[in-house]
């Protein structure tokens, strides 16, 4: 099997690695030349691709076209551009985090050209290469089935971790579910170690305590996993870092996609309220409410 991986970051890199090590040939394409240089000094079965005439000449027919490019305006602009290229019966898979309706649209756009279009939601990140990635694909019988012996590969083992979840749209839908799940679960574990920590008179060591989680707790996860190695690696003071967390697309779009649908979601939507809170600098409503607090009660504002 041969297939073309155009996006080389650290996502896109490290699944055309697994690929090449299971016995796929990959050819690869990015913007810059750095990362496509450095896959094909490593691996045998990556070739080069320095520009998209050479992308596309490279592939056999029906061309398998995998994106692994950042959601939004960057996926789009290299539909667009691809796209013409492209033959009927070829595949287009978006392995990207975009949002499902963008991928609706893209799915009507591409399959009027008579190109399959598949959606992959991916999660595994930086461990992705040595554990597998968990796959959520979205697309037609006919592309899943071109696709499907690549899935197989990146995934943890060529039956788990992986699955053909429903029509294009799903697995990008899927895959925004799982992120907000995420974000909950992040917060309650980030919540109760600091209200362990904050019990001063026990002196509790964060790093024993979610070590000794790992093994038989209700909590137990690869989340836990890696905070308990964390924490004993970098101590539980963490001065070194900011209380700033960045929120990605796809816990807003969650959050969102509950509201239309009328589903109760609290905690995967304030788990991305905490995350607004912690990106606040400047703190305008918190001294609002200092400001209402002196003039109805005269409580103390505190000054800078």
């Amino acid at each position: 099997m041969k297939l073309g991986i155009y996006g080389l970051g650290r996502m896109g890199a490290n699944m055309a690695r697994r690929l090449s090590r299971g016995g796929i040939e990959v050819v690869a394409h990015n913007r810059s030349a750095g990362p496509i240089d450095e896959l094909v000094a490593e691996e045998a079965n990556i070739t080069a691709a320095y520009d998209l005439e050479q992308f596309i000449a490279a592939l056999p027919a029906p061309r398998i076209v995998w994106l692994m490019l950042p959601a939004g305006a960057v996926t789009g602009e290299a539909i667009e551009q691809i796209l013409p290229k492209l033959s009927p019966g070829d595949l287009l898979i978006d392995g990207g985090n975009s949002f499902y309706q963008d991928t609706l649209a893209r799915a009507v756009q591409v399959q009027e050209a008579e190109v399959h279009y598949m959606d992959v939601g991916t999660s595994g990140g930086v461990w992705g290469l040595k554990n597998g990635y968990s796959l959520m694909v979205g697309g037609s019988k006919e592309a899943f089935a071109l696709i499907e012996p690549a899935i197989r590969v990146l995934a943890p083992s060529a039956d788990h971790g992986w699955g053909h979840v429903g029509p294009v749209g799903s697995g990008h839908y899927v895959k925004m579910v799982h992120n907000g799940i995420e974000y909950g679960m992040m917060q309650a574990l980030a919540e109760g170690l600091a209200v362990l920590r904050a019990k001063k008179a026990f002196d509790l060591d964060l790093a024993q305590i979610t070590e000794l989680w790992r093994d038989g707790s209700v909590v137990q996860s690869w989340l836990l996993d890696l905070t308990a190695e964390a924490l004993a690696a970098q101590g539980q003071e963490l001065q070194h870092i900011a209380p700033v967390v960045a929120d990605s697309g796809e816990g807003r779009w969650t959050a969102k996609e509950a509201i239309d649908l009328g589903v109760s979601a609290p905690v995967m939507t304030l788990a991305l309220q905490m995350r607004f809170a912690s990106q606040d600098a400047e703190g305008y409503g918190n001294r609002l409410l200092s400001l209402m607090r002196n003039a109805f009660g005269g409580h103390a504002i505190t000054r800078k």
